[in-house]
């Protein structure tokens, strides 16, 4: 039987997709979702072992990944990176900016400016240092897709994470800029702001069942996310499913921007 144009939306087979920060939660999510939808994937993060083990959890379920670690704040280890996946795999189609960090938890009065600098350089800095090192490859090839995770902290006003919300607006305005700079060139860059998900970072809201109750009262769902919930946002945004998406932030939060929550 001739497969429908329909069954092929959601399919990377023959894709190469690229995620930082992916040994782990919503990184490591995106990364065995884009394996298991057919693409070439990059692990990629400070820690090789942690690396490893996604790697051989994506070979064991019949995809294919390599490891490439990388500290995101070192412009060389950013330049190895796609290097490497370049002499492995070939040109990367898809970039997927997950790492990021938060030093910092408290008012921004308080932030030391080396924090400050931290999160900026990670969070902003180096994707744009990745966007510039693979955006035009992928146009030169003729297309691709750039996914930068971002967070409804950038949607929102905080008093403890400041900095880090500065950051993800920012995120969210470099993929409105690119988007206009190289979607004639058919590269589309989009965000995904998830709200809370099942992950280190949020594991003081979810461990505890008092907080928790408390935390997901106002969310229309009940509930905080799961990391699989953001990488089927991300396949969506990497395939022909999300070809007319560009330029867009994508919020995954169960619906707590909407109440207030």
């Amino acid at each position: 039987m001739e497969k429908s144009p329909m069954g092929t939306l959601f399919d990377l087979t023959g894709k190469v997709a690229l995620v930082t920060g992916s040994s782990k939660g919503i990184g490591r999510a995106i990364a065995e979702a884009m394996a298991a939808f057919g693409a070439a994937v990059v692990v990629s993060s400070r820690k090789r072992d942690a690396c490893e083990e996604v790697k051989a959890g994506i070979e064991a379920h019949g995809g294919k990944a390599i490891v490439v670690p990388c500290n995101i704040g070192q412009k060389e280890d950013l330049l190895h990176l796609v290097e490497e996946t370049n002499k492995a795999l070939g040109p990367i189609d898809v970039l997927v900016c997950n790492a990021a960090v938060n030093p910092h938890f408290g008012p921004s009065q308080e932030i030391p400016d080396s924090a400050f600098d931290k999160v900026m350089a990670s969070n902003v800095r180096s994707n744009h240092w990745l966007c510039q090192m693979t955006i035009p490859a992928m146009a030169a090839k003729g297309g691709g897709a750039v996914i930068l995770v971002s967070s409804i902290g950038g949607l929102k006003g905080s008093e403890w994470l400041g900095a880090y919300g500065i950051s993800k607006a920012a995120d969210m305005q470099m993929a409105r800029n690119l988007a206009v700079e190289w979607g004639p060139r058919n590269v589309r860059v989009n965000c995904i702001a998830p709200g809370l998900v099942r992950t280190d970072f949020a594991r003081a809201l979810w461990e505890n069942p008092e907080i928790y109750a408390k935390t997901v009262k106002s969310y229309p769902l009940r509930r905080i996310g799961e990391p699989s919930e953001i990488a089927g946002a991300a396949v969506f945004l990497a395939s022909a499913a999300g070809s007319f998406v560009t330029g867009q932030t994508i919020v995954v939060d169960g619906g707590s921007t909407i109440t207030g929550g």
